[in-house]
C-alpha cells in the first residue's frame, strides 16, 4: 500500500465510521517501532507505522486508524481526545477502534549484560550496565551483590 491508497483509505474510514471528512494528510512513517500510528496537534495530521501496510495486518491497520481519527476528530471538535477521558474511550468504542497496537515483534530487547547475585538470598539481579557492588546492595536482605556474568 502506498501513500495515495492509505490517504484513500483513512478518508473512506472517516466517512463511514466518523460521518466527516478527513481534511488532512496521513504520511507512512518506517522509523515507528512500538506505536500504530501518531496524531498530530498542530497540523492534524496523521503518521501511520508502514510496518502495517501489509496484507496481513489489514484488520490490524483498520483498528489503528479509527483511534488516529478518533483523537482527530474530538481535538476537531474540541472534546477530549486524550487516552485517559472519557469522549475519547466512548467514541473509540463506539467506532470499533484499537486500543492499544498489537506487538508484531518489532520491539528492541535490552541485552542484559551483567547478573549479579546476593551472596546471601543468592537472588539475581540482571542488568544492562554496571553496578557498583560497594554502593548497591541486595534489596531483600541487604548483604553484598557479586558479578557472576559478565556477557561483553
Amino acid at each position: 500500500m502506498n501513500q495515495a491508497e492509505l490517504q484513500k483509505l483513512v478518508e473512506e474510514i472517516s466517512l463511514r465510521y466518523f460521518h466527516a471528512p478527513f481534511k488532512h494528510e496521513v504520511k507512512i512513517n518506517n522509523r515507528m517501532t512500538t506505536t500504530g500510528g501518531r496524531y498530530f496537534l498542530k497540523d492534524h495530521h496523521i503518521d501511520i507505522n508502514g510496518h502495517f501496510l501489509d496484507k496481513k495486518y489489514y484488520a490490524d491497520l483498520v483498528g489503528i486508524i479509527k483511534h488516529e481519527l478518533t483523537h482527530y476528530h474530538l481535538h476537531l471538535a474540541g472534546r477530549g481526545y486524550q487516552h485517559r477521558n472519557r469522549d475519547f474511550k466512548n467514541l473509540l468504542a463506539a467506532v470499533g477502534g484499537s486500543r492499544y497496537t498489537p506487538d508484531i515483534g518489532l520491539r528492541r530487547r535490552q541485552n542484559r549484560n551483567y547478573i549479579y547475585e546476593c551472596k546471601n538470598c543468592h537472588f539475581q539481579y540482571p542488568r544492562v550496565r554496571k553496578v557498583n557492588t560497594k554502593k548497591y546492595r541486595c534489596g531483600k536482605c541487604g548483604r553484598r551483590l557479586t558479578l557472576i556474568r559478565k556477557n561483553k
